[in-house]
């Protein structure tokens, strides 16, 4: 776990968003996958694995006032705030491993493009599974490779879902709403092939 703290504060620290390929201009995708739920302004949301990407942006601008960003990388969460200026005060700003992460609320929607698929052992996606569990207490939005997309990520293995597997992956506690698959084009203009799920608690 060190070595993936280590792994990410090296590419945070010496690239821009324009030279990896997770940056999107625009999170059009969870937004509007968000917009489905029609969430109070007030909801709690957390964006895990966010790093420096605009989705915290997107969302202070439709008005909600209640967002924590969750990463591994302490430089891109100083990315983040800095891009932001006077409104990073608006946001709840966390550093930490998703594995090591220990909630002190529960959040009414969790969103995740960017760490669960990097979860390649076993025991990792269980420990996340009851993470979910136990601080999710409405809705998900998860995002991960498809099985057509890329095998690395930022020279890192990663777990392929299909959007069967995905809602396998959570239906112990999550109902599938709906999965989409999602060609992202990358600032360098390849294509990355990913699924989007989103769920709803099982009460």
């Amino acid at each position: 776990m060190k070595k993936r703290k280590q792994h990410w504060e090296t590419v945070f620290n010496n690239k821009s968003p324009e030279e990896v390929s997770w940056t999107e201009k625009y999170p059009k995708t969870s937004m509007d996958l968000i917009s489905t739920f029609k969430l109070d302004k007030s909801a709690s949301i957390i964006d895990v694995g966010g790093g420096d990407s605009l989705l915290v942006d997107a969302l202070l601008e439709e008005g909600y006032h209640d967002i924590t960003l969750l990463d591994i990388s302490e430089k891109a969460i100083s990315k983040a705030q800095s891009r932001l200026g006077a409104r990073a005060k608006g946001v709840t700003w966390i550093v930490s491993d998703i594995i090591n992460f220990i909630p002190k609320k529960k959040y009414v929607l969790w969103h995740d493009r960017a760490s669960f698929h990097f979860l390649t052992h076993k025991k990792e996606i269980q420990k996340y599974n009851q993470l979910v569990s136990n601080s999710v207490s409405h809705f998900m939005v998860i995002g991960a490779f498809s099985n057509s997309g890329p095998k690395k990520c930022s020279g890192l293995t990663i777990t392929q879902y299909s959007c069967l597997n995905l809602s396998k992956n959570f239906e112990k506690d999550f109902k599938g709403l709906e999965c989409i698959k999602f060609e992202h084009i990358t600032p360098f203009n390849t294509k990355q092939d990913f699924v989007f799920s989103r769920f709803e608690k099982i009460s």
